[in-house]
């Protein structure tokens, strides 16, 4: 686990890397949804209470807290490290197991907030301005994580938002692959 800690926290991804790996999922996610437009829009009005995919995103999420728990330097409260391990094993199995509701809206809440500090990491003092591409994204994702996690409908009730006139969800699509194009040319043109 240590090893995963390091690898995304210590120094951190280069901006470069994070910019390619953001741009690349904006654009592949928001293309895809483009070009497949039914088939992205049945899987947007299922997401929200798709157990399936709330069960993988929850362990995938309880994971990576764990793994970010293990990892850093805890100082002087090192004796706490095994109680919390086990906190947050036991914290995990029982929202699987009692939070079954818009559990795949929440976990995806919980991972919007986690990958937020590498994001941010990797842009910390960086110097060309339009590395704020990405800070704004990952707050952003930070900000409606929060929401999501505590009023997980929101995310429901956007989606039938989006999805109740065609031009929204095209134009939603459309914005999210120029940004992830945006992205991935300043990452390969200003942030080497």
């Amino acid at each position: 686990m240590q090893a995963i800690y390091d690898y995304l926290y210590k120094p951190g991804l280069p901006l470069q890397t994070m910019g390619i790996i953001v741009g690349v999922f904006l654009l592949v996610t928001h293309l895809f949804a483009l070009i497949k437009p039914d088939l992205a829009k049945d899987f947007l009005s299922k997401f929200p209470r798709h157990e399936k995919i709330g069960i993988v995103l929850c362990v995938i999420a309880f994971a990576w807290g764990l793994v970010v728990w293990t990892g850093m330097d805890l100082g002087e409260f090192y004796w706490a490290e095994r109680y919390v391990q086990l906190i947050i094993i036991a914290v995990g199995v029982g929202v699987l197991v009692y939070v079954r509701e818009f559990l795949a809206v929440r976990s995806l809440g919980f991972l919007l907030i986690l990958v937020g500090a590498p994001i941010l990491d990797s842009a910390f003092l960086k110097d060309p301005v339009s590395r704020l591409l990405l800070v704004a994204l990952a707050y952003a994702g930070i900000l409606l994580g929060m929401f999501w996690m505590g009023m997980p409908y929101l995310l429901r009730n956007a989606i039938s938002w989006v999805l109740k006139v065609p031009g929204r969800f095209t134009i939603g699509a459309l914005a999210g692959a120029v940004y992830g194009v945006v992205v991935l040319v300043c990452a390969i043109v200003l942030w080497g």
